[in-house]
């Protein structure tokens, strides 16, 4: 399973320097903490979305994507693909619809992030006609905020999961590690930055290293069972 990741918007302050609102938090990290099932996750997504519907205007649109992409997820873990599929494929409607009325690097972002995870859970054929367009997406993105964190991270995972022979290891690493200095980074997208660079040594079996970047991730999500699992093989 490959790792992704999300983004800015509303103004909120924690440890982090989040810019979610709070509200919308409890969803995000219900997904990156892997403790409840998507059946579990389902009410509190039901009522993150009501809160995202009493926006207006673009603010709305993306806020409604990003919560299509965070249920989708939860369906993906669980390797529900039909639903996961349908939560995706309305975020990147939302994410489209935010786009026609004004562009904006969340509304690229939240396209670009859907259609990637699209991609994961369709056949093939989708990916090869699709999967490209995330990297273009999150490009577009940067035009409008050159440090934003989630579309640079697309754009080097890239290097990071792409099949053989397509990948590039220390490519990706370099990438990866430019995003801490260069970009506005949230909690997840630390997690998600450090989780790669640990999958990408240990692709290169590099244990030792691969270690220390998995430890990093869990020191901020530490029940995540993705992680969790790959750490074991180490």
């Amino acid at each position: 399973m490959i790792i992704f990741t999300f983004l800015l918007f509303l103004t909120s302050v924690s440890a982090f320097g989040e810019s979610l609102p709070d509200w919308f938090l409890p969803l995000r990290e219900a997904i990156y903490e892997q403790k409840l099932t998507s059946d579990e996750i389902q009410p509190l997504y039901n009522e993150i979305k009501n809160r995202a519907e009493s926006l207006s205007g673009t603010d709305r649109l993306i806020m409604l994507s990003r919560c299509e992409y965070f249920m989708g997820r939860a369906y993906q873990v669980e390797e529900k693909k039909n639903e996961a599929f349908s939560h995706f494929d309305r975020g990147m409607t939302y994410a489209r619809n935010a786009l026609d009325l004004q562009e904006s690097a969340p509304a690229w972002v939240m396209l670009a992030e859907n259609l990637s995870q699209a991609c994961t859970v369709r056949p093939a054929s989708y990916g090869m006609a699709n999967g490209l367009n995330g990297e273009k997406f999150s490009k577009n993105a940067l035009k409008y905020d050159t440090k934003n964190a989630p579309a640079q991270f697309m754009i080097a995972a890239r290097w990071v999961y792409a099949p053989t022979p397509f990948h590039n290891y220390k490519r990706g690493i370099e990438m990866m590690n430019a995003i801490q200095t260069e970009s506005n980074m949230e909690k997840d997208d630390m997690f998600n930055v450090f989780s790669s660079i640990g999958y990408a040594y240990m692709q290169q079996k590099n244990n030792a290293q691969a270690r220390i970047w998995f430890e990093k991730s869990l020191e901020i999500y530490p029940t995540n069972k993705y992680i969790r699992s790959l750490t074991a093989k180490l």
